[in-house]
C-alpha cells in the first residue's frame, strides 16, 4: 500500500513538472521547489523503506540463526537417543539369537531324553520282570533243594533202619 502511494506521488509530481514545462518551457522557482520537495520526499521514503527492509532482513537472519541452532541441538539429541538405544538393541538382539539357538539345540535333546526315558522304563520293567522271575526260581530251587534233602534224609533213615534190621550172624 505504501508503494502504491509512492507511485501516485511520483506520477503526480512528474505530471506537475511536465505540465509546468509544457506551458512555458522553463521551470519556475516554484516548480523547482516543488520538484526538490518531491525528490527529497521520495528519497526519505526510499530510505525509510530501505531501513525497514534491513530490519526485516536482520530479524529473518536472527530467526534463521536460532533455527539453525535448534536444528543442531535436535540433531545432537537424536544422536544421543540413537546411541542410547543401539547398545541395548544389539544386546537384546544377541541374547534373543542365543535363546533361539539354544531352543533349536534343546528340541532334539528333549526328544532324545524322552526316547531314553522310554527305553529306560522298558529296560527297568524288563529288569524287574526278570528279577521277579529269578526270585521265583530261587524260591522254587530252595523248595526243591529242601524237598530233595528231606527225601534223601528220609531215604537215609530208611536205609539206616534197614541196616539195623539185618543181623549178620
Amino acid at each position: 500500500m505504501m508503494q502504491g502511494t509512492l507511485e501516485n506521488q511520483q506520477s503526480m509530481q512528474s505530471g506537475q513538472i511536465s505540465g509546468s514545462l509544457s506551458f512555458n518551457g522553463t521551470l519556475t522557482k516554484e516548480d523547482e521547489e516543488m520538484s526538490k520537495s518531491a525528490l527529497s520526499t521520495f528519497r526519505a521514503k526510499e530510505e525509510e523503506i530501505e531501513k525497514k527492509k534491513m530490519e526485516v532482513k536482520e530479524k529473518v537472519q536472527a530467526q534463521l540463526g536460532r533455527i539453525e541452532e535448534e536444528t543442531k541441538r535436535l540433531a545432537v539429541i537424536r544422536e544421543e537417543l540413537d546411541a542410547l538405544s543401539d547398545p541395548m538393541k544389539k544386546e537384546v538382539s544377541g541374547v534373543r539369537k542365543k535363546i533361539d539357538s539354544i531352543n533349536k539345540e534343546l528340541k532334539p535333546l528333549g526328544q532324545t531324553c524322552q526316547k531314553k526315558e522310554r527305553e529306560y522304563k522298558e529296560a527297568l520293567e524288563a529288569f524287574n520282570d526278570k528279577n521277579k522271575e529269578k526270585v521265583q526260581l530261587i524260591t522254587k530251587l530252595m523248595e526243591l533243594v529242601s524237598e530233595s534233602e528231606r527225601m534223601r534224609l528220609k531215604k537215609l533213615e530208611e536205609l539206616s533202619k534197614n541196616i539195623e534190621t539185618i543181623h549178620i550172624a
